[in-house]
């Protein structure tokens, strides 16, 4: 069993219409879509569309129908206006640059107390194939609207693992929890490539991002359970927010807990912002998790989290994400 959504096809629109106006003419809209190849299915108020389809229907929709009645989902996510269907047809660019594999890995120094390096964090970078850069916001807000998450995702963390495998040396990669089903399926090529390559499971150190919410605290310890089964290690991001009770981080036991850079930037003179740093350090100790700074950019922060226990740390004081990795002590 593999997970059909680290596939990518033709997206499916499943359009629901409400209202009597709207279920009048339902019937018509079906029957122009089966005779065009492009209706995939009915079910009473529900017909299911392909993409080729879809800008049709937006038109004719706009044009004959009551659109507050009409609602729309994609891969069996949440129903949504009609007004946001355009949006995820104007986004099917990220559908080329996962199949194509257009991505490139930046790697960020992460050093220790003594500014030599321990590790790297890869990030990915993206670009269409005319070159033009896509932001990390961009390419996962297109993820999200067309359901193409979990195969981005997916693209992401066999990029890093390939490129992080000639270092021999540990490497942080990002993943997002919710974008993972089954850890069994969706995490087994991730371990098997590893395998492939030779490379020792404990130099990689899988970070939880700071972007997704985990509300299943179950799913998310069936992840790491999974990851720590097959030798790899991990790191929590934005503790502080998600993650804030001690008998959470208890169950979870990352290897690395990483403090945000706004609790970083300027702690050397700010009360507050070094009352929550110790308040980490000291959890962080608790439960024997690493503790690393990140954001770090000048030297007086640098020393103040030196001298209160931080072990490593990461920011432009050390590095900025770079296509080929800094070389140092």
């Amino acid at each position: 069993m593999g997970c059909n959504n680290c596939i990518i096809r033709e997206l499916n629109f499943e359009i629901r219409v409400e209202g009597e106006h709207n279920r009048r003419i339902l019937p018509e809209v079906i029957h122009h879509f089966n005779r065009s190849g492009t209706l995939h299915n009915v079910t009473e108020n529900i017909c299911t569309i392909k993409e080729s389809g879809a800008r049709d229907f937006l038109d004719f929709c706009y044009d004959h129908m009551n659109t507050e009645g009409v609602k729309f989902r994609v891969q069996d996510q949440e129903w949504r206006p009609l007004s946001e269907m355009g949006t995820v047809l104007e986004m099917e660019w990220i559908d080329e640059v996962i199949t194509k594999e257009l991505i490139t890995c930046h790697f960020q120094p992460i050093v220790n107390s003594n500014e030599e390096i321990y590790a790297y964090e890869i990030l990915s970078r993206f670009k269409k194939e005319d070159g033009t850069i896509i932001y990390p916001n961009d390419i996962f807000t297109a993820a999200r609207n067309r359901g193409r998450l979990y195969a981005l995702d997916k693209l992401c963390r066999m990029t890093a693992v390939r490129s992080a495998a000639p270092l021999n040396k540990k490497t942080f990669i990002n993943f997002i929890p919710t974008s993972i089903y089954s850890p069994e399926f969706c995490l087994r090529t991730t371990a098997e490539l590893a395998k492939q390559l030779g490379v020792d499971p404990s130099l990689f150190v899988f970070e939880v991002v700071e972007t997704e919410k985990v509300d299943d605290l179950d799913h998310l310890k069936s992840i790491l359970t999974y990851y720590k089964e097959k030798g790899f290690k991990y790191a929590l991001d934005d503790v502080g927010e998600g993650f804030s009770t001690i008998e959470v981080l208890l169950e979870l036991k990352p290897h690395y807990m990483k403090l945000d850079m706004k609790y970083v930037q300027g702690v050397s003179s700010d009360p507050n912002k070094q009352k929550v740093a110790k308040d980490f350090l000291e959890k962080s100790l608790q439960i024997e998790s690493i503790p690393l700074a990140e954001g770090v950019e000048t030297k007086e922060d640098f020393e103040w989290l030196k001298q209160s226990g931080y072990q490593l740390f990461q920011g432009y004081l050390f590095g900025k994400p770079e296509p080929t990795p800094k070389s140092g002590r």
